[in-house]
């Protein structure tokens, strides 16, 4: 699978979020005391991948201290690390939140996220129902290798650029520079907006 996208407000396939969500989301934020940005990393390959990944958007929602403000287009991508079919091929998208937990804890609610998908950890780049990675939480740049932050691989992987991007043009990947320039600098083959597909923003 070889293909090439668009980006930023020329893509046909970016809508922009209704007025009347981002308000109702925004509301929601009186719920929460001081919250901190977070921008998170989805991917499936494995079972209903769609489904799978609207399942990990509304249980990310159901959870005490996060609201979720962006959900960005799904994207086809071809597994990494791996013989070229060998494995399906993943559905990804990125999810900003607000939240009032600290990193460890949001850390914790990912796994957990995962884990009630069936997800399991016994190959390094096996294929998954489900991977929850956080990818930047605020301005934080840690090396702790708990949860380093931002991501480590974030700032080379179109997957993970390309739908943030589309969510947030002006983004900046914490101590990398700016999610536009990185996707600038990266090969995007095989990394194909999938514009029949859509993530619902809960409601």
């Amino acid at each position: 699978m070889t293909a090439s996208f668009t980006r930023g407000p020329s893509d046909p396939t970016v809508q922009p979020v209704p007025a009347a969500v981002t308000e109702q989301v925004d509301a929601a934020d009186s719920t929460l005391h001081n919250p901190r940005r977070a921008v998170l990393s989805l991917g499936s390959n494995l079972g209903n991948r769609l489904e799978t990944l609207q399942g990990a958007v509304d249980a990310l929602e159901d959870t005490p201290g996060v609201r979720v403000k962006a959900v960005s287009p799904v994207y086809e991508t071809e597994p990494w690390g791996v013989e070229p079919g060998s494995q399906p091929s993943y559905f990804n998208a990125v999810v900003v939140l607000k939240t009032t937990l600290p990193p460890s804890s949001l850390l914790e609610r990912a796994h957990a996220v995962e884990e009630a998908f069936h997800r399991t950890r016994d190959e390094r780049w096996g294929a998954r129902t489900l991977d929850v990675d956080i990818v930047a939480y605020a301005d934080v740049v840690s090396d702790d290798p708990h949860l380093t932050l931002p991501h480590p691989r974030a700032h080379e992987r179109a997957f993970v650029l390309a739908p943030w991007h589309d969510v947030e043009p002006g983004a900046q990947v914490p101590g990398r520079g700016a999610v536009a320039d990185l996707l600038d600098d990266i090969t995007r083959t095989g990394v194909t907006g999938r514009a029949d597909l859509e993530l619902r923003l809960p409601e």
